[in-house]
């Protein structure tokens, strides 16, 4: 670990320790010693994402191909956190690009999905990025990105619905004709 992490993870540890103090606990209770500092390491894997750059993810596996199908990768399972309560959200999403020229590795699409949802998120923000983000980057002739998640807000706080699932959609180019929209939703649909 660097000096820079280290120093990261201490100062982290050292806020949560007043948090566990605040709520009423006591930090120094047995089972409570290393909590701190497994929290602070926990937080900066989750928000992994604001260290790397998704755009150069895409374009360090970018190959010039003369391929102009829907290209999808389906059931990117994903973990995320809510930033309005700073709980989890997590489920799938489905990418999927029509080529210009220009395509990417498979797992490269999954990678900007866990990029993006390694950071304080919304799911709307988070379907958009991922799709501006390959739209800006491979320049396709379309791409579309839907998402479907459990929020943790809704599920153990609040009002509590177990079951309930977010399902959000954006698209650019060739995804705005509605039959190109309905072969993608029909080919994710497929093997479930």
């Amino acid at each position: 670990m660097s000096d820079e992490n280290s120093k990261l993870t201490q100062e982290l540890a050292e806020h949560c320790s007043k948090v566990i103090s605040l709520i009423g606990e006591d930090v120094h209770r047995e089972g409570l010693l290393k909590t701190p500092e497994r929290v602070a390491k926990s937080l900066q894997f989750l928000m992994s994402g604001y260290a790397q750059d998704p755009h150069e993810v895409l374009l360090s596996a970018r190959f010039t191909e003369n391929y102009r199908q829907m290209v999808i990768v389906k059931d990117i399972d994903f973990y995320s956190m809510c930033e309005h309560h700073m709980l989890p959200f997590f489920g799938k999403a489905h990418v999927a690009y029509i080529p210009n020229k220009h395509i990417t590795g498979l797992s490269k699409i999954a990678r900007v999905v866990e990029i993006y949802s390694r950071r304080m998120q919304l799911q709307e923000r988070l379907t958009t990025q991922i799709k501006e983000c390959i739209q800006e980057t491979l320049n396709p002739l379309g791409v579309i990105v839907v998402i479907e998640a459990q929020h943790m807000c809704m599920q153990m706080r609040g009002i509590q619905k177990q079951h309930s699932v977010t399902t959000t959609s954006d698209f650019t180019g060739a995804f705005e004709r509605p039959e190109t929209r309905e072969e993608f939703l029909s080919l994710i649909r497929s093997n479930k």
